[in-house]
């Protein structure tokens, strides 16, 4: 499948390294070149350098033709919005965001984005780890805790 990544942190550089070496065709977008290093030498993935907000550099990175897009920088506006652009104007069929405020995740999963939370995530596997309890589904970690809501 073809997935084009916005951001090459530690989770967008961890994704596309996973993706191509099972054999995914995987383009990475992102400004800062130096955060290119975290994919090594022999990554195999497509790079172009710019932002993910930007038409031509979305189609440069062939947007048209994803099968999926992951908006993984480390600012969750700049995430919420690519994955917007993307699902709205381009039909991309499944878009992943990462998004780090619980509150703001869970106002976007209402709307049909699959928003990750890494926080909630970490925090559910370690209690299932502390408690000895069997890993449970994603969607049972990413969830807006009770004590939270609105």
């Amino acid at each position: 499948m073809k997935v084009v990544i916005f951001g090459c942190g530690r989770t967008g550089s961890s994704l596309g390294l996973q993706l191509a070496s099972r054999g995914h065709y995987v383009t990475i977008i992102e400004q800062n070149p130096s955060a290119l290093r975290r994919l090594g030498k022999d990554h195999g993935c497509h790079i172009i350098i710019g932002s993910g907000l930007d038409e031509d550099i979305l189609n440069k990175a062939g947007i048209e033709e994803a099968d999926a897009f992951f908006a993984v920088t480390r600012g969750d506006n700049t995430n919420l919005m690519a994955a917007q652009i993307v699902k709205l104007d381009h039909n991309v069929p499944r878009v992943c965001v990462k998004v780090a405020d619980p509150l703001r995740a869970e106002a976007y999963r209402n709307l049909g984005f699959f928003c990750i939370t890494p926080s909630a995530l970490t925090a559910g596997y370690m209690r299932d780890w502390f408690t000895e309890q069997p890993l449970e589904a994603i969607s049972e970690y990413n969830v807006l805790p009770k004590e939270l809501e609105i």
